[in-house]
């Protein structure tokens, strides 16, 4: 195969893989629509705010706005911190479900446990990579305002 061809195919996987991607975005916003407006909801998930996150996302990004003390409610315990954290989380939010709709947060001390970063390192990295992604996007956005 010439480099032509290679160059031209590996263009065309690029480009396909961010269409999927935004397709993605889509179909997972009309399930959380549908999801929202169709007043079905179960009454444990009224009241709550909604994430388009699964659970483990949502757990690494509040992990990483309380490690980072953006957000805390104990600033000297870090256990305490953790646990008022966790126990909010439950009663505050739920997270996209598998069927692409909301599901309330019964437990989240494991996809804590998981987003220190240490074990699951390489998982951790792929998020972080994700959230800056949207900040920059955003930015961009902004700044061509």
């Amino acid at each position: 195969m010439s480099n032509l061809i290679v160059e031209q195919l590996q263009k065309e996987v690029i480009l396909l893989r961010s269409k999927m991607e935004y397709f993605e975005k889509l179909v997972d916003f009309n399930l959380l629509n549908l999801s929202l407006d169709s007043g079905n909801l179960p009454s444990h998930v009224k009241g709550k705010c909604h994430s388009n996150y699964n659970k483990s996302d949502l757990a690494q990004l509040f992990y990483v706005l309380m490690d980072e003390k953006i957000l805390f409610f104990d600033r000297q315990n870090d256990n305490i911190n953790r646990g008022m954290m966790q126990q909010f989380m439950i009663d505050s939010f739920t997270y996209i479900g598998d069927a692409g709709i909301q599901v309330p947060i019964r437990t989240i001390s494991k996809q804590f446990s998981e987003a220190k970063g240490f074990t699951y390192k390489a998982k951790h990295l792929k998020f972080m990579d994700k959230i800056l992604e949207v900040f920059k996007e955003r930015r961009e956005r902004i700044a061509s305002m």
